[in-house]
């Protein structure tokens, strides 16, 4: 089966405004979203991540993205399998797997979502 045809749902904040703005800009980039991506809000929605073996906090902290088996990614893989669907994000997508680059893009991921996490609460 090609990887393009497997239905993604991607769990992201429907409440901070920069997630909705990058769920915007993926949808534009990918085209016709709605066959390959699910696209799942996960605010207020505790007890059902709990049931699909998701931490609450951790949804808020770290993109998770659930592929066709049932396989929650989470973090930069998450993005790199988000990505790799997208022929214009596939470069992005490899250059984010790198060795030397995941670990340093966590790292200021988690930074910048600490820093937004806390203006809100």
């Amino acid at each position: 089966m090609n990887i393009h045809s497997e239905k993604l749902t991607v769990f992201y904040d429907g409440s901070c405004p920069v997630c909705v703005r990058d769920r915007r800009w993926y949808e534009k980039l990918e085209g016709k979203t709605e066959d390959s991506v699910a696209w799942l809000d996960i605010t207020g929605r505790d007890d059902e991540l709990r049931q699909q073996g998701i931490d609450p906090d951790k949804a808020l902290r770290e993109l998770h993205v659930k592929d066709a088996n049932g396989q929650v990614h989470r973090e930069m893989a998450a993005y790199i399998l988000l990505m790799s669907r997208v022929p214009i994000l596939k470069p992005l997508a490899w250059l984010i797997a790198l060795p030397v680059i995941r670990p340093t893009l966590a790292w200021l991921y988690h930074r910048l979502v600490a820093r937004r996490l806390g203006a809100r609460i």
